[in-house]
């Protein structure tokens, strides 16, 4: 049974994002589920995992900010700096033998809902307009046609 669901107030509209931020909901409840049952190695390892798909979402999502020019894309990266940092420590605590999974998924839990509706909104606008633009660019060396060259010769 999850712990956690997700809910449709945190849907960005952006597919790709939204797709990401349910796989980070997925395995906090995964790691609610292997630490229930005990088993420390798998707690590890979503531990693991899941520190590491943070942080590619978050690079991610800033190449998308910095692609779509959003005014407020190197605050958006300190705050995701600051949080990296955090999840870290909580990594390095339990590759030391500490149980956090309490903690952290606690943290991941609270951070996920409130950075999606508060940060991330905020640049939901200029990234769909930035990827609405390339997708309508029809000129022979436009993004469009470039890819589809690319992909469908």
């Amino acid at each position: 049974m999850a712990l956690i669901t997700w809910q449709e107030s945190l849907d960005t509209g952006i597919d790709v994002i939204d797709t990401q931020h349910r796989r980070i909901l997925a395995m906090i409840n995964e790691l609610h589920h292997v630490q229930s049952v005990g088993d420390a190695a798998a707690v590890m390892g979503v531990i693991d995992e899941l520190t590491d798909y943070t942080l590619s979402h978050f690079a991610f999502e800033e190449t998308l900010m910095e692609d779509a020019g959003y005014a407020f894309a190197r605050a958006h990266k300190r705050i995701h700096d600051i949080f990296a940092k955090r999840v870290q420590e909580y990594r390095a605590r339990a590759a030391a033998g500490e149980d956090v999974a309490n903690e952290l998924r606690s943290l991941l839990s609270r951070w996920l809902f409130n950075h999606i509706r508060t940060d991330d909104a905020h640049y939901v606008g200029a990234v769909k307009q930035r990827m609405n633009a390339l997708a309508q660019d029809n000129a022979e060396d436009g993004w469009l046609r470039r890819s589809l060259r690319r992909f469908f010769r």
